[in-house]
C-alpha cells in the first residue's frame, strides 16, 4: 500500500500525494485532515511508513463508526477500504444492493411526512428548509453538521424523499446516544443510491442497540412543531 503513495521510494510519503490516495477511502475532507494532523506528528507534512500505517489505521476507525483518535488505535478493526481496487491491501467488497435498509418501512412513512410538510420543490428540500429540523432536534452542531454530510449522499445540497430519511434516522440514532459514524454505512444507504460494488459489503451494519432503539420512536413533535402527527 505504501509503494503506491511514495514515489520516490523514500520510505516517506508527501501530503499531496497522500491526499490523492486518502480521498480513495470515501471519508469527507474534514475527517481526512482530522486523520493527518493526528498521523504527522512534528507537522512537516511528510509521513513517514509508521506514521502512514497510524493514518491508514484511523481511515479505518473512520469507516468503522470509531472516534478519529489516537485511543481507537489498539481497537480491532477491518482494514481500510479504498475505492481502488487494485491494491493488494484492500476488499473489493461485495455488491450491497442486496442488504435490507436500515430505515424500517414503518418509520419510512413518518420521516415522509415531515418531509411532505416541508413543501419540498420537485421532490427536493434545499438545506434551509432541513436545518430547522435538524436544530429542533437539539444535538450538537457539529454532530448535525455529520449528519447532513452523510445525508446528502449525492452531495447536491439538496435532501430528497430518501436522503431526508437517512437523516431522520441518524437524528434518531444520536437522540439514542448512538455514536454517528463517520461514513455512512452500507445498510444506510437509500436502495435507490446504490451502485453494484460501489459500498463495500464489509462495512458494519447499525449496532443492534440502534435497532432496539427505533422500534419506540420519540414523538416526532420535536423535529417539526407544525407536522400534523396525529393523523
Amino acid at each position: 500500500c505504501l509503494h503506491q503513495v511514495d514515489s520516490t521510494n523514500a520510505g516517506r510519503v508527501l501530503a499531496s500525494d497522500a491526499a490523492v490516495f486518502l480521498k480513495k477511502s470515501g471519508l469527507t475532507d474534514l475527517v481526512l485532515g482530522k486523520i493527518w494532523d493526528l498521523a504527522d506528528t512534528d507537522g512537516k507534512g511528510i509521513l513517514n511508513k509508521q506514521e502512514f500505517f497510524v493514518a491508514l489505521r484511523l481511515v479505518a476507525c473512520a469507516q468503522n463508526g470509531l472516534d478519529v483518535s489516537l485511543s481507537s488505535l489498539n481497537l480491532p478493526v477491518p482494514p481500510p477500504r479504498f475505492t481502488d481496487t487494485s491494491s493488494p491491501l484492500l476488499l473489493s467488497g461485495t455488491a450491497s444492493s442486496d442488504l435490507p435498509w436500515a430505515v424500517k418501512l414503518e418509520d419510512k412513512v413518518k420521516y415522509d411526512a415531515i418531509f411532505d410538510s416541508l413543501n419540498p420543490v420537485n421532490g427536493l428540500l434545499s438545506g434551509d428548509k432541513v436545518k430547522p429540523v435538524l436544530l429542533n432536534s437539539k444535538l450538537p452542531v457539529d454532530i448535525l453538521g455529520r449528519v447532513w454530510e452523510l445525508s446528502d449522499i449525492d452531495r447536491d445540497g439538496m435532501l430528497d424523499r430518501d436522503e431526508f430519511a437517512v437523516a431522520m434516522f441518524l437524528v434518531y440514532c444520536a437522540l439514542e446516544k448512538e455514536p454517528v459514524p463517520m461514513s455512512l454505512p452500507a445498510a444506510l444507504v437509500p436502495p435507490s443510491k446504490r451502485k453494484p460494488l460501489s459500498v463495500p459489503g464489509a462495512m458494519p451494519l447499525i449496532p443492534s442497540s440502534a435497532k432496539e432503539a427505533h422500534q419506540s420512536l420519540p414523538p416526532l413533535g420535536i423535529l417539526a412543531a407544525k407536522t400534523p402527527l396525529t393523523q
